[in-house]
C-alpha cells in the first residue's frame, strides 16, 4: 500500500522497529494509533515523501515491530520508552533532528518525544488527541463509553487480551464505525493489516501493556512535566476531527488548541472533516495541513 517505500526492520537496544521509508529532504516521522499500524499513512505518506524523507514506523508492540517483555510497572510500554525508540531509530538512519507527526497513540509518543528530547524534534504535529493527563483529569462517562480502549485495555491481564483475541475483526470494525464518519473508514487492505496485527497474542498483550502504561506511568510523567513547568519548545500543530469529542467535550477549555497551549509555547491548528481516522478518510486535507505547517518560514 506504500508503493516505492523501502522496507526495513531496525534493531534497537531493547526491541526491533519495522519501518517504511521514502523521499529526500528533511526527516519526518509518522506514528500511528490504535487499532492501526504504520499502514494508516498509506494515503498521506506518498504525498509528503515528495518534500520530506518520510519514515513510517510501527510502534513497539504494534504491527511488525518487536514485542519486548514488559514489567510489573509497564515501563517498557510507556510513551517514554516508545519515544526513546524513535530517537534510537533516527540515530540509526542518520538523522540528528526531525519532525514528528503522531495520530492517536502515536500522538502520545510524539509529544512525549518532544518533551523528553527537545533537541531532536524540529516540529510536532498531534492528531486528534489532548495530553494523556488532561484526558484522564477530564474523563467522565462520555470517555468511558465512547473510547472504551482507555478503560478496557488497561484492565489487568489476561481479560482484555482474551477479549481482543476472540474477535479481532470486531475490534477493528467497531473502531471504524464508532469513531469514523464514513461507512468505510478503512481501505480493505488496511483493514486486513489491522486485523492481522491483532491476531498475534504477543502483540495483543503488548498493546494492552501500552494502555496500562498510559493509565499509570504516562500520567505520572505528564504530572512531573507540568509541576516542573516543562513545556514543548518546538512549533506544534494540533489537528482534530471536526464535530468530534475533542471539539465538543473540551469547548469550555478553548478546545484542543486551548489545552495544548498549556503544554506548548507555539501552537496552531484546525479541525478536519472525516472523523477520528481523518488521515485515512480525508488525506488531501491532512497533507495540506502538514505541508503548510512544515514548510520553511
Amino acid at each position: 500500500m506504500l508503493e516505492g517505500f523501502t522496507t526495513e526492520t531496525v534493531a534497537m537496544a531493547g526491541t526491533t522497529l519495522f519501518i517504511r521509508r521514502k523521499g529526500d529532504g528533511p526527516a519526518l516521522v509518522l506514528l500511528h494509533g490504535f487499532p492501526q499500524t504504520h499502514v494508516m499513512w498509506h494515503r498521506v505518506a506518498p504525498a509528503l515523501a515528495r518534500r520530506f524523507t518520510v519514515v513510517c514506523a510501527d510502534l513497539r508492540g504494534y504491527g511488525a515491530s518487536g514485542t519486548p517483555a514488559s514489567a510489573a510497572d509497564h515501563a517498557p510500554y510507556s510513551k517514554r520508552a516508545m519515544a526513546a525508540d524513535i530517537v534510537e531509530l533516527m540515530d540509526a538512519l542518520g538523522f540528528a533532528r526531525f519532525a514528528v507527526a503522531g495520530h492517536d497513540r502515536g500522538g502520545r509518543v510524539a509529544y512525549r518525544l518532544a518533551l523528553d528530547h527537545p533537541e531532536r524534534v524540529t516540529h510536532l504535529a498531534v492528531l486528534d488527541i489532548v495530553p494523556t493527563l488532561e484526558a484522564f483529569e477530564r474523563a467522565d462517562a462520555r470517555l468511558a463509553l465512547a473510547f472504551w480502549p482507555w478503560s478496557l485495555l488497561a484492565q489487568p491481564a489476561p481479560l482484555p487480551e482474551r477479549l481482543i483475541a476472540a474477535a479481532p475483526e470486531a475490534i477493528v470494525d467497531d473502531a471504524a464505525t464508532q469513531w469514523g464518519t464514513k461507512a468505510a473508514s478503512f481501505a480493505s487492505k488496511a483493514r486486513a493489516a489491522y486485523v492481522a496485527a491483532l491476531e498475534d497474542p504477543a502483540h495483543v498483550h503488548a498493546i494492552c501493556e501500552e494502555y496500562r502504561a498510559a493509565a499509570s506511568l504516562d500520567v505520572e510523567h505528564d504530572k512531573a512535566d507540568r509541576q516542573a513547568g516543562r513545556r514543548i519548545a518546538c512549533p506544534t500543530l494540533a489537528l482534530w476531527a471536526a464535530g468530534s469529542a475533542l471539539e465538543n467535550w473540551y469547548a469550555g477549555a478553548g478546545g484542543p488548541l486551548g489545552i495544548w497551549r498549556h503544554w506548548a509555547d507555539t501552537v496552531s491548528g484546525a479541525a478536519i472533516d472525516g472523523g477520528h481516522f481523518f488521515p485515512e478518510q480525508c488525506p488531501l486535507e491532512t497533507v495540506r495541513a502538514l505541508n503548510a505547517f512544515l514548510a520553511p518560514k
